[in-house]
């Protein structure tokens, strides 16, 4: 119960997520804020076509027959 209290105490309120908003305002301008969330998006995009890429590739393991040796 303390460290969610603790973890509570940490998150950003209503007047800090407005100075956010402004600070990144400022630092790269109304019009590099697009290409920022458009990289941002295709960086989820391609993170998430991994990790299914490699969930598949455990899938379809876990679905083979072992192979069995021959003497």
């Amino acid at each position: 119960m303390i460290s969610l209290t603790i973890f509570l105490l940490g998150l950003p309120g209503g007047m800090e997520w407005v100075v956010i908003v402004l600070v990144v305002l400022l630092l790269f301008g109304g019009r590099k804020i697009p290409e920022l969330m458009k990289g941002l998006g295709s960086g989820i995009r391609e993170f998430n076509n991994a990790k299914n890429d490699v969930k598949k590739h455990i899938e379809d393991g876990m679905k083979e027959e072992p192979k069995k040796e021959e003497e």
